[in-house]
């Protein structure tokens, strides 16, 4: 990969970096593989759609996914076909509380946010009573 801008060092305290982009990044490398949490972007090439589903899906993570389109009908063939928890359409991260976030694969289980967000502190059971026949 090749360092377009960024990438540096932000302030003195803490961990955090400036926002950075890479370009010329392959599939194989770990800038690809993993998740960055951070103003991180790589920059990947396709050459359609097709393609760029099958090498976004080809990673063991799959917390969220971002797609810029002015074609209605290619995002939501990408978002319905991306392994993801979440999908951001010509946005990032809109933060909606109602709507659940969490990711497949190794990116977690269960949802945060939302309604789905309750199961995670509920545990269901199932009690079968036999009682007696009645004539």
């Amino acid at each position: 990969a090749k360092l377009g801008c960024g990438g540096k060092r932000k302030g003195d305290k803490g961990f955090f970096v400036e926002p950075t982009v890479f370009y010329d990044v392959k599939d194989e490398m770990k800038i690809a593989q993993e998740e960055i949490f951070g103003p991180v972007q790589s920059i990947i090439k396709f050459k359609s759609i097709e393609e760029a589903i099958d090498r976004a899906n080809n990673t063991t993570y799959g917390l969220a996914a971002g797609v810029f389109t002015k074609d209605i009908d290619k995002a939501l063939t990408i978002a319905n076909s991306v392994q993801a928890g979440s999908v951001w359409v010509n946005c990032y991260d809109p933060g909606l509380i109602q709507a659940p976030f969490g990711g497949f694969k190794m990116s977690g289980n269960g949802r945060e946010l939302g309604e789905y967000a309750l199961h995670e502190y509920t545990e269901v059971k199932t009690v079968t009573i036999k009682l007696p026949f009645k004539t």
